[in-house]
């Protein structure tokens, strides 16, 4: 007897592909069944079929999803989940074409979030970020980053990390956490970035030890740290046993794309002034390329990073929002999908594959999100539409009809179930 079987999906997307992630021309296959059924108990899934196949299961709860797409829970795999504060306030020098790295200069950006975040207690970033990631799980996320980087000091680093587990084991999700000690060079730290680094990897061990992160990650950048700096960071990380991650060619083209995949990075995120020559390397690489159109599109940049570039030439490309309270504070991936098939010119197939299978990949998530598989958890997303080409093409409102977070329905009609 299955606790709960969904049966007459219109499209049931099992993204059930042979490898772990998906690259290039293989990026536009999109394993799935029409009239599909799924049906789990204890929240493992143990029937993927057609509907007429599931015609003789018994089940407690039958949902009759008239011909609605059916999908995995979506894979974020790059958010700021946990800080203080926002930045609204900004918003004026931003309409007046006033670049980041000016506002940065000016003490305000990413300094701004440093100081609320360092002034927020345990339990007001808990609060703030449990409200935010509801919101996530609303548009139909269940496996989500979550990095830190708005202490840029021992203790407030380590204060966003905790708050990130706990949140973790309170809704059950999946979740990777990733350390970003490296975010920025601390205002009063300007003049010796070693320093400040070699600091931020004394932490390794209390992250290993009291198991806060799995991911190390860095911001190279044109003033802030260096391909050299980001180097001999990274290779300390992975000494320490972590896989590593970098914020990459964001804005200048400084090389990170390339030292991403020659150290063997999870992912290698942002991208958008990525070299042609970088973009054709990820072809031979196993390192996700991590894009985030939503950055691009609130900061009014004319230039999105090259996807096409990038899966033509073989590569792996995944979506996330990219939230943050800065550069993209929206919760919405839904949202991204809309810009990645407007702005990074990607097929419906593509986009779908990027946020499912490709995206747990870069989080090394990819044994328990991102598909649906018979033993795995039941992590199931029922939208309100009848074909998975709708969720891309119609913008701006959440599609979502009901997730299903290890069995257990987390939100109805794009609302977090309290």
């Amino acid at each position: 007897m299955l606790d709960t079987l969904l049966i007459n999906c219109g499209q049931l997307l099992t993204m059930d592909h042979e490898s772990d992630m998906v690259k290039g021309e293989q990026m536009k296959v999109l394993p799935h069944i029409k009239d599909g059924a799924i049906g789990w108990k204890d929240g493992v899934i143990s029937f993927i079929g057609t509907t007429d196949e599931a015609k003789d299961l018994q089940s407690y709860n039958v949902i009759d999803c008239k011909g609605k797409l059916v999908t995995p829970g979506l894979v974020d795999p790059h958010t700021h989940l946990v800080f203080g504060g926002s930045r609204e306030h900004e918003i004026a020098l931003k309409q007046q074409g006033v670049p980041y790295l000016e506002i940065l200069k000016q003490g305000g950006g990413i300094h701004s979030t440093v100081k609320a975040t360092q002034e927020a207690s345990f339990e007001e970033l808990l609060e703030k970020a449990e409200f935010h990631l509801k919101r996530i799980l609303s548009y139909g996320v269940t496996a989500v980053e979550a990095k830190s980087g708005y202490g840029l000091n021992a203790e407030t680093e380590l204060k966003q990390l905790k708050v990130a587990k706990e949140l973790q084991k309170k809704y059950s999700l999946t979740m990777a956490s990733t350390f970003l000690g490296a975010h920025a060079i601390p205002k009063e730290r300007k003049e010796n970035p070693e320093g400040f680094l070699e600091e931020m990897a004394q932490l390794f061990a209390t992250l290993k030890e009291e198991e806060l992160a799995e991911f190390v990650d860095i911001f190279c950048e044109e003033g802030v740290f260096t391909i050299d700096q980001s180097m001999e960071y990274l290779t300390k990380a992975k000494e320490a046993g972590f896989a590593v991650k970098i914020h990459a060619d964001e804005i200048v083209s400084l090389g990170g794309t390339e030292l991403a995949i020659t150290i063997g990075a999870a992912s290698a995120d942002h991208l958008i002034a990525a070299s042609d020559e970088a973009v054709s390397m990820f072809g031979s690489s196993d390192t996700v390329a991590v894009l985030l159109p939503g950055t691009t599109f609130y900061l009014n940049k004319d230039s999105y990073a090259n996807a096409r570039g990038m899966i033509d030439g073989g590569g792996a490309v995944a979506l996330a929002t990219d939230f943050n309270p800065g550069s993209s504070p929206t919760e919405n991936i839904q949202f991204i999908m809309n810009l990645a098939m407007l702005k990074l010119k990607m097929t419906c197939e593509e986009i779908w594959n990027a946020v499912t299978v490709n995206s747990a990949k870069a989080i090394h998530k990819e044994a328990v999100a991102g598909r649906l598989q018979k033993g795995r958890q039941a992590d199931v997303v029922i939208w309100n539409a009848p074909n998975y080409q709708y969720v891309p093409y119609h913008y701006g409102v959440n599609h979502v009809h009901s997730v299903f977070l290890k069995g257990e329905k987390v939100a109805k009609g794009g609302a977090f179930l309290e």
